[in-house]
């Protein structure tokens, strides 16, 4: 197999793996929240859009490994996040109620099946193959520039509260490093489709660390509340987009009135942005 041939460019292995490591690591950020899904054997109100877009995700870059015969390193982390994305979405249909399995049977006949299955007739039948990786590239670099705008959310969060406890640092650190292989990766394959995605990928990395620095000493600490581990798979997505949604832990009873209502507000934006930002950071 000829699989990762990169010939005489050994700084595209380099980024390859780089970028595969970190991509990986992403992709096994939300075990402890499937874990504690199967021992209670309920999803807690856990929404399943972020899984069903990281696997759509997935599955065009893969689909773009496979056109486009210069890009083989997107081949092994994509396959592998198809696998274990449909394993996160197993276990949630299994445990999820009757309402949300059919939301989420619904969503994944409409993206996952529908809509990849409409990409590959247009791409196959419509567009000339000398033109087909242009075609499914631009696809791809379209889908995964809209979800990298996702961390704009949290970031916005982590500014009005002044706390860094839906923002944990490090799986904001993979995602830039994650962002960083990629992008250097494209660059060196003169793979724009690939580069300019995670370009945005590094620069919202790296506003996300320089937020945890400025506001870490002022996060507020509680002890009946622990958001942190309930929000611990945020990603924010290539990119790569992880990244995951979690339930949001009820207040206690002994929390001041002004501490319910940031919590409530600060509740709702965490569960939009982090549904909106799984997969960005997927390649």
């Amino acid at each position: 197999m000829a699989m990762f041939t990169v010939g005489h460019h050994p700084w595209v292995f380099a980024a390859g793996i780089l970028g595969n490591l970190m991509s990986f690591l992403v992709y096994l950020a939300p075990i402890p929240t499937f874990t504690r899904v199967i021992k209670k054997r309920s999803t807690e109100g856990f929404q399943s859009v972020p899984y069903v877009i990281a696997l759509f995700s997935a599955m065009l870059w893969m689909y773009y490994g496979l056109v486009n015969t210069n890009a083989s390193f997107l081949l092994s982390v994509n396959g592998f996040g198809c696998f274990i994305e449909i394993v996160y979405i197993s276990i949630y249909l299994i445990f999820a109620p009757r309402r949300a399995r059919i939301v989420t049977l619904r969503l994944l006949l409409l993206i996952n099946l529908g809509g990849f299955c409409l990409i590959l007739i247009v791409t196959n039948f419509m567009v000339k193959r000398p033109h087909r990786v242009k075609a499914v590239g631009w696809v791809c670099l379209v889908f995964a520039v809209s979800v990298f705008a996702a961390p704009l959310s949290i970031m916005r969060l982590v500014i009005r509260t002044k706390s860094v406890e839906f923002m944990p640092l490090p799986l904001s650190i993979c995602l830039t490093l994650s962002a960083v292989g990629w992008f250097f990766y494209g660059i060196l394959q003169m793979d724009i489709y690939i580069a300019m995605p995670n370009t945005l990928g590094f620069v919202f990395g790296l506003i996300q660390m320089i937020l945890y620095a400025m506001y870490r000493s002022s996060t507020p600490v509680t002890k009946e509340q622990k958001l942190p581990e309930q929000v611990i798979d945020i990603v924010k997505l290539n990119t790569n987009s992880t990244p995951e949604v979690h339930p949001v832990s009820t207040l206690q009873p002994n929390c001041d009135e002004n501490e319910g209502g940031n919590g409530q507000n600060a509740r709702k934006e965490t569960e939009h942005a982090e549904e909106s930002m799984e997969g960005s950071n997927r390649v």
